[in-house]
């Protein structure tokens, strides 16, 4: 197996995501690799959702990063992995091409993400991951949702 350099972990803040990332954190111990937390925040602004509006007097994008920051150091500081890069995007695109984009930009060698472990022939990856496997610049692993 070859040694990573730079890991790069795609996160929804899912549990199956959290699963994904010590997955993430136990293979850049091995390796001494580079650990990147990415999460992706789609079609921003034109279709956020209506759960996720900022408050009035804020910035609707600054608002939406700090919530992202938060989660995604929430995430780490359970992890022995404490030098972990933080990264929030916003994309008008889908979080697949975004993950590959910042794959490519960045020189990561492996992307871990997790699957969404709902059933049926169109959710067994999941449409990020299924479409992250289908177009990779790198070695992919896709962590499989722990089952009920």
């Amino acid at each position: 197996m070859k040694a990573y350099k730079h890991v790069l972990c795609a996160t929804d803040f899912s549990a199956s995501s959290r699963l994904a990332l010590e997955q993430a954190c136990d293979l850049c111990q091995r390796y001494g690799a580079r650990l990147t937390l990415l999460h992706v925040v789609e079609y921003f602004p034109e279709d956020r959702s209506n759960d996720e509006i900022a408050p009035e007097d804020s910035d609707p994008e600054a608002w939406r990063r700090e919530k992202a920051m938060a989660a995604l150091s929430e995430m780490i500081e359970a992890l022995p992995c404490k030098e972990v890069g933080r990264e929030v995007r916003f994309s008008c695109h889908s979080a697949k091409r975004e993950i590959l984009r910042f794959c490519e930009e960045h020189n990561a060698d492996l992307i871990v993400l997790a699957s969404h472990g709902h059933h049926g022939i169109t959710a067994i990856l999941g449409s990020t991951a299924n479409g992250v496997v289908q177009n990779p610049g790198c070695d992919v692993l896709v962590v499989r949702a722990e089952q009920d």
